[in-house]
């Protein structure tokens, strides 16, 4: 019986290191069409049960659809994960072919996790892409203007007339952005989009966000869901000792999201209104608090998406 592969690939913006678990040497191929395809052919060849590749700022992802189009079982990984494994193995050297070695030696770990499949989906599709692309494109020009607006203070009188032009100039390309996105999720989401928008405390920019950068709404239970996005509690016990629960990991921009959402539905969602107070009265730190009502407002969104239902109070009150 032939022994199993694992694969793991090192990308850059240029090359893609592939190391093969059954083979002594790496080899490199180009991240271009023509490379990524032979890359294609000759894993087909190989049959690998598993390739792992590190996320890297979207450069590994032409190389990921194309070989996940072909049939092949195809995991894109956290980078930070990819390196504390590597760590984890003594691997305190970093270089492309050791880093394509690494990958492959946590193929062979992640085929026997029990959570298999939280680390080998299906990648975004062109449509799914395209909102991603105009979501973030929205987030770098908010993020422009807040950074001219806090320059404009500050400044020497000489300047402020230029930074109020860039302002004004990316004030225009945001509006533009809003309307790009609106007009995206209208066409492609527009029920679901719809459904969202009727809970207290989720607006527009939080639709896109959600439909953006967790697609898999609706499609969890609410405790996978909320360990996926970040806002589970997390134990540190040992031994006798038990300690603070805290919230760790997940992603980011989605949390951030709910955290602003949340800010809101405290005070305007009844449900999440009557939930946050509770928890204060009880005795909860704020922060706690808000992190349970960000929790919770999670947990009715994605029932909301799972059933196809708008928001009625009477369901989530608990």
């Amino acid at each position: 019986m032939s022994e199993t592969a694992f694969v793991g690939i090192d990308v850059s913006s240029q090359t893609l290191e592939v190391a093969v678990s059954t083979l002594a040497a790496n080899w490199q191929a180009s991240s271009d069409a023509p490379g990524i395809e032979q890359l294609v052919q000759r894993l087909l060849q190989l049959g690998p049960t598993l390739i792992v590749l590190e996320a890297t700022g979207g450069y590994e992802f032409e190389a990921a659809y194309t070989l996940q189009a072909a049939g092949l079982t195809v995991a894109v990984v956290n980078a930070r994960m990819a390196r504390d494994f590597a760590r984890s193995m003594g691997a305190l050297a970093k270089t492309d072919a050791l880093d394509a070695r690494m990958l492959a030696a946590f193929a062979r770990v992640l085929d026997q996790h029990p959570q298999r499949e939280r680390f080998i989906k299906p990648l975004a599709d062109a449509q799914l892409q395209r909102l991603q692309a105009l979501v973030l494109r929205r987030r770098q020009l908010v993020q422009m203007i807040t950074s001219e607006r806090q320059r404009l203070r500050p400044a020497h009188a000489a300047a402020r007339p230029s930074i109020k032009r860039v302002v004004d100039f990316l004030q225009r390309e945001l509006t533009d952005s809003d309307a790009e996105v609106a007009a995206h999720v209208q066409q492609h989401h527009a029920e679901l989009a719809q459904a969202l928008r009727t809970v207290p405390g989720i607006g527009a920019a939080s639709v896109a966000v959600l439909l953006a950068e967790l697609p898999e709404l609706g499609k969890l239970d609410r405790r996978r869901i909320a360990a996926l996005v970040g806002v589970a509690p997390l134990n540190r016990d040992s031994g006798l000792m038990r300690g603070q629960r805290t919230i760790w990991g997940g992603r980011a921009d989605v949390r951030s999201t709910l955290y602003m959402a949340t800010l809101t539905a405290v005070r305007h969602n009844p449900v999440l209104r009557e939930y946050y107070q509770r928890l204060i009265l009880a005795g909860k730190r704020k922060k706690v608090a808000l992190v349970a009502a960000m929790r919770k407002l999670l947990t009715i969104i994605n029932a909301i998406a799972k059933h196809g239902v708008n928001w009625n109070p009477c369901f989530h009150i608990a």
